[in-house]
């Protein structure tokens, strides 16, 4: 890094005036100040910041424990709270009084000092307050100091921190501090980075600090920082040092706002330095400062910017952009404009969501913008914070909970996660389809091939069970109930159209039977050939009422049956064949197939919708499945509701998305999900909002409502497993089987 720059001599001579009249930093006392060195057998005072930790003999009044295990260094000469430790063989706790609730550190100490009998370095174990996980099965291994810190909401007027050794392992800390904080420190609003929002209950969360970083200036000690933080400086982490270059001005030019940032947010010492563009008269305007910082991609992120312009020579001289995980958190960001002057601290909060966490790191940009060109482009950072914010599960390292239940997705869910919203909103659309469906799924049918079978017939697997004998001796009293319904077929024909039932042939198996990828019509027509074995649960009662029901459907947007076979004891059913297979394979089967757009996605929840326009007339649904089959629904729900929308949006397609176009896909998809039937809405509203929606982003693509991709026919890769949208009422675009058997009746 170059030499630090020259404090600007306007902005000195502006400040001289305010700098006899600089108050002193703000005092703080807090309620609750419980200082432990754990295992010393007296108090000690820190030399570089002058607190007093009590002896273990002191505090062990707090300790509930049945055992007395210490460890300790001979011959230390300096006061640390290294030195000294206890250990736990067993489930042990503290347990301190809280003179005022509200928000606390808890800041815990750990060195692996020498034991000649138990190996603190492989010691394994949980920390845990009453209703919030700090460490699960953590190891301080590495041979040096370890502090963990953390930020918690004590809501009651105790607070119990317990240690629980792993099997076969000890639990150890060498110093405890449970402080009061100030319940202002961190609003309980801030800015969310993916969707761009407000994002509301940030102190419902415990926080973990991650990082705490003095940018462009040196280390940050507890005795320089009131509420006894430390900062660490920021060069470890800027990823093109040679692009930054440091600026400072002394501490007594900074002036505190009212009503803003205050020497608690963070000393003047931090606002007083900064890193800047290395040469702002040149800076490419492409170029960003960058900070990378390794994160464990599986929390969400409360990140704290703070910043202070020390370089202007005037106000409204410095624009500039800043960048959270590469998505735009602040635009043409102007300080002396939000401060209304120079050298006035001014911070930012920003949740960044675990889905925008990618490679594991958190990254923090900062770069001039080219949208003012009267401004020489820079930017500065003076300082940044990064904290963990606790899970759905109260915890900040795992998916256990304090009580010692795991909480998470499962791994289908997992799987979900990646599929998106567009799949939970087709979920939520096809309730009623799928409260007939589910029950008749095959066994196994995650292990069926790209077709699923399952998919098709409305009563693939029903309860009604008949032996081969009844079956054949029932057949010859059901061929004149079906006359008229859709298409007959021979035996022969469809042994010739499959080769003779060839497996070579089969694209699908179910509890049903087999699917057979069928030609007719010298292969100018394929089928979906499904033909039941003499083992399955269907009866023939069952397979007379699938050919009467699904023969009158008569939908470009549902899946068709042509005809059937019931020669010699056989039943097949004959449908139309999708060659481009189901939705599922689309979204996360194979990585062979292109990913959906946006406009596909949509596209498809309203050909779905009206298909169920069509089959309930306007109707609204009224379904009743079970929780647990309606959990991606459940959980998207819930994404939502944490404003964590984002979340449940495939990112494969997260940046082509309509802000207004997927506001409008949610809202339409909560709707369906209401509690009761009464309060969802008619399938025609749900309709003309999906096309609403498919309007908007029209626009946004700057196409207009109709704009977008080009849309392809007959059975090239825009064919789709559900038809996509039409003007039409029913057989537009249907196969020449399916036209054909309509004009047959």
């Amino acid at each position: 890094m170059g030499r630090p720059a020259p404090i600007p001599l306007l902005l000195l001579l502006t400040l001289l005036a305010n700098a006899a009249a600089k108050p002193s930093p703000s005092s703080f006392t807090p309620a609750d100040n419980y200082l432990i060195n754990c295992g010393s057998p007296d108090s000690t005072t820190l030399l570089d910041d002058g607190r007093t930790f009590k002896s273990d003999p002191q505090s062990s009044s707090y300790l509930s424990t049945d055992e007395d295990i210490l460890a300790s260094l001979p011959n230390i000469s300096s006061p640390s709270l290294y030195a000294t430790a206890r250990i736990f063989h067993h489930l042990s706790m503290y347990r301190f009084l809280i003179a005022k609730p509200g928000l606390h550190w808890i800041r815990l100490h750990f060195y692996p000092l020498p034991h000649p009998t138990y190996n603190l370095t492989s010691a394994t174990f949980t920390v845990t307050t009453d209703d919030t996980v700090l460490l699960h099965g953590f190891s301080a291994a590495t041979p040096k100091p370890t502090i963990k810190e953390y930020l918690i909401n004590a809501t009651s007027d105790k607070l119990t921190l317990k240690f629980s050794p792993m099997k076969n392992s000890v639990a150890f800390v060498n110093a405890i501090e449970l402080v009061s904080s100030p319940d202002d420190l961190i609003p309980d609003n801030a800015a969310a980075v993916s969707p761009p929002g407000e994002f509301s209950g940030v102190n419902k969360h415990s926080l973990e600090v991650s990082y705490r970083l003095n940018v462009g200036g040196p280390i940050v000690t507890p005795k320089n920082d009131t509420l006894s933080r430390t900062w660490l400086p920021s060069d470890a982490y800027l990823a093109f040092p040679e692009g930054a270059r440091n600026v400072s001005v002394p501490t007594d030019t900074i002036t505190y706002p009212k009503g803003g940032a205050t020497p608690l947010t963070a000393p003047y010492s931090v606002y007083a330095t900064a890193d800047q563009m290395a040469d702002s008269s040149t800076a490419d305007p492409n170029f960003n400062l960058t900070w990378k910082m390794s994160v464990d991609p599986s929390f969400s992120y409360l990140i704290r910017l703070h910043f202070c312009d020390i370089v202007s020579k005037g106000l409204n001289e410095l624009y500039f952009n800043v960048y959270i995980n590469g998505i735009s958190g602040a635009a043409n960001l102007d300080l002396s404009a939000l401060t209304s002057g120079l050298a006035i601290p001014y911070y930012k909060d920003f949740v960044l969501n675990a889905s925008a966490i990618t490679n594991g790191s958190v990254v923090v940009q900062v770069g001039p913008t080219s949208n003012v060109i009267s401004a020489l482009p820079n930017a500065i950072l003076n300082g940044l914070e990064v904290m963990k914010m606790s899970n759905s599960a109260g915890s900040l390292d795992g998916l256990f909970s304090a009580d010692g239940k795991k909480h998470g997705q499962s791994s289908a869910m997992r799987v979900a996660a990646g599929v998106g919203l567009a799949l939970g909103a087709l979920v939520s659309l096809l309730l009623l389809f799928a409260s007939i469906r589910w029950c008749r799924k095959p066994r196994g049918y995650e292990k069926q091939k790209t077709f699923s079978s399952w998919l098709l017939p409305l009563n693939s697997s029903q309860c009604s069970f008949m032996s081969s004998k009844s079956k054949s001796t029932t057949f010859s009293t059901i061929s004149g109930g079906l006359n008229q319904l859709g298409r007959f077929f021979s035996l022969n024909e469809l042994k010739e159209a499959t080769k003779n039932f060839d497996e070579k042939s089969v694209v699908g198996v179910g509890g049903f039977g087999k699917v057979y990828l069928g030609e007719i019509d010298g292969g100018a027509t394929k089928l979906a050939i499904k033909r039941g074995n003499p083992s399955s649960a269907q009866g023939i009662n069952e397979f007379q009422t699938e050919i009467q029901l699904l023969s009158k459907l008569r939908h470009r947007h549902l899946v068709s049956l042509i005809g059937y076979c019931d020669e010699q004891s056989e039943m097949i059913l004959v449908y139309e064949y999708m060659s481009n297979g189901p939705l599922r394979d689309h979204l996360y089967g194979s990585s062979e197939l292109p990913p959906l757009t946006w406009r596909q996605r949509l596209e498809v929840c309203i050909g779905a919708a009206k298909g169920l326009h069509y089959l309930h007339t306007g109707a609204a649904l009224d379904p009743a499945l079970p929780r647990e089959q309606v959990n991606l629904a459940e959980w998207a729900k819930q994404q939502h509701a944490r404003g964590a929308t984002e979340k449940i949006v495939d990112p494969v397609i997260a940046g082509t998305i309509g802000k207004d176009s997927l506001i409008k896909y949610v809202e339409t998809a909560e709707k369906c999900l209401a509690e009761y039937g009464v309060d969802r809405p008619p399938m025609g509203n749900v309709l003309w909002n999906l096309e609403y929606a498919l309007q908007l982003q029209g626009v946004a693509e700057g196409g207009g409502g109709d704009g977008g991709e080009k849309k392809t026919g007959g059975s090239g890769e825009g064919e789709m497993v559900v038809g996509m949208m039409s003007d039409d009422s029913g057989v537009v675009g249907a196969s020449p089987v399916f036209l054909e058997s309509c004009h047959a009746r």
